[in-house]
């Protein structure tokens, strides 16, 4: 918060000058006092500290010394000359005051506070100690001590600026925005380039998510202050709350700009790059968030995220090694780590970990999913059926985790399961390719024929054309003696597949069922001529 500059107050010498001093060299203070009216503000400075070292340790000494240092910025030092005043002389008004103020710019608030108390009770009416009492207030988060301490500035002197002030940020701290805000409404009015109430208002605004006033007030302190990062940040805000991501973009990036080593700044303009779709420029600013706070796990996992997504997967596994290392429970991460690490050929290593995740986290049903897939690839049918199991019992319908559950069961060998959970999908969606071509198949396993060719029927009529289809329905009507038909179908077989080698070979053995002899002679031509090894046996025919 922005106050009234406060300085200290400078002792004028008592009639008949100078006490005398203990020690030689007695007109050391009027000396000094003629150099600082020249404005030789150092070598004033050099005379005091000369002549207390000498052994004049008169207070007043102390006092002009901390004076000229508080002057030149040496606040340590000044407040060290003022303390040694107090400490000879616990009622030195001045002193205290100006120890107070020393504090105060070292922002050593508490130990201000304590001095600026101490003056109000030699001196209850100095206003100026009192705002000072509150300022303090305000920044060791006493706001309600802070409220009553600036109210009683302003019984004495209503139009007090800094006092006003100071109220409306207790208020604003304590939540009493309204009350806030139509007293940075009425600082405005007086001062229309108000940084401070400007400031204060955005931030009110934000607060309420009121953006109209958010940009009003953004803009107008713009004008006033073109770099302001309060004025900025407000926009910002205002930009990510309309998804307006490309003037958010802007804003964020003239905020790091402004100022390199800001995390917030660089995180923001992260998530700008990254949502609209500036994923390399995210990535660089996420890179440039971490250097600054490199234990933020939130940053290393947009990293990680988008890293997977431009395929750095080495990167992307840092990344979320990294977040996990700061936030080991964050089980979002390790599943993203485990896909990673799948994508990256490790995948004994992917299921490992997705078996910890399910042990943690037995509901989550996409880790399931993805645990059971693994084990598909590795041959582990009987886990992988327990994990679709589970997939099933989270989630249902969920026709892909159905359909793995049955895929798992087959290779299991476990048929009978296999074809249940392959009929329950029909069940839910009778026009399930996957389940249909699947029952086909174990039917034929079964020598079921009859039922592999109605299953394989529908899938004609459903608008399949693969020409394996085709092929086996062809096989399954010519073994039932349905020539014809069988014919049909193993010329759809090679439409769809041109040089279709053992379609060819059998729809040569329909034809010549039928007595099409030198048709059937042609299609056996093409088939060794696609497929020479088909020749072997020819001559073992009768």
């Amino acid at each position: 918060m922005n106050t009234r500059k406060r300085t200290p107050e400078r002792e004028e010498p008592e009639a008949g000058g100078p006490k005398a001093a203990s020690r030689p060299d007695r007109d050391s203070l009027a000396r000094a006092v003629s150099l600082h009216l020249d404005g030789k503000t150092k070598e004033a400075l050099k005379e005091l500290t000369r002549a207390i070292e000498a052994g004049d340790d008169r207070l007043e000494m102390h006092s002009a010394r901390g004076y000229i240092q508080f002057e030149l910025e040496q606040y340590d030092d000044a407040a060290k000359s003022y303390q040694r005043v107090v400490t000879a002389d616990a009622n030195h008004p001045n002193a205290c005051f100006n120890l107070a103020v020393c504090l105060e710019k070292l922002n050593r608030w508490g130990q201000a506070a304590e001095q600026f108390e101490r003056h109000l009770q030699m001196e209850p009416n100095r206003l100026e100690a009192r705002v000072g009492l509150g300022v303090c207030q305000l920044r060791t988060e006493k706001a309600p001590q802070a409220l009553d301490t600036f109210e009683q500035v302003l019984a004495a002197d209503p139009n007090h600026e800094t006092a006003q002030f100071g109220k409306a940020v207790a208020c604003q701290v304590m939540g009493r925005l309204d009350e806030a805000g139509t007293i940075y409404g009425a600082l405005l009015e007086a001062n229309p380039k108000s940084e401070e109430a400007l400031t204060n208002l955005i931030a009110i605004s934000m607060t309420r998510r009121d953006d109209k006033s958010t940009r009003e007030y953004s803009e107008r302190l713009l004008a006033v202050q073109p770099y302001s990062q309060a004025a900025l940040e407000g926009l910002s805000a205002v930009a990510f709350n309309a998804n307006d991501y490309e003037t958010a973009v802007r804003c964020s990036a003239k905020l790091v700009e402004y100022t390199p080593d800001h995390f917030e700044h660089w995180f923001n303009l992260g998530v700008a790059c990254q949502k609209s779709g500036r994923k390399d420029q995210a990535v660089q600013a996420y890179t440039e968030a971490v250097r600054v706070r490199n234990d933020a796990a939130q940053a290393h996992v947009n990293l990680g995220i988008l890293k997977q997504e431009l395929g750095d997967l080495k990167g992307a596994r840092q990344a979320y090694e990294q977040a996990l290392t700061l936030a080991p429970s964050t089980t979002e991460v390790q599943y993203n780590l485990a896909t990673v690490v799948e994508q990256l050929g490790s995948v004994a290593e992917a299921e490992s970990m997705h078996t910890g995740i399910v042990a943690q986290h037995p509901e989550w049903a996409d880790a399931w999913f993805r645990l059971g897939y693994l084990r598909l690839q590795q041959d582990k049918f009987p886990l992988a059926a327990e994990a679709f199991e589970s997939c099933v019992r989270l989630r249902a319908p969920w026709p892909e985790a159905e359909s793995n559950l049955a895929l798992a069961y087959w290779k299991a060998g476990d048929k009978i399961n296999a074809e249940r959970a392959y009929r329950d999908l029909l069940a839910t969606n009778s026009e399930n390719l996957d389940a249909l071509h699947a029952l086909a198949s174990l039917a034929i396993e079964s020598q079921d024929f009859a039922q592999a060719l109605e299953l394989q029927a529908r899938l004609i009529e459903l608008g399949e054309r693969g020409p394996e289809l085709f092929y086996n329905t062809g096989l399954l009507l010519q073994k039932s003696g349905q020539m014809d038909d069988a014919i049909k179908l193993y010329r759809e077989a090679v439409a769809e597949r041109p040089g279709f080698a053992e379609a060819l070979l059998n729809l040569g053995h329909a034809l010549k069922d039928r007595g099409q002899q030198d048709e059937a002679n042609q299609c056996w031509k093409e088939a060794l001529a696609s497929k020479p090894e088909l020749a072997h046996g020819y001559f073992d025919r009768v």
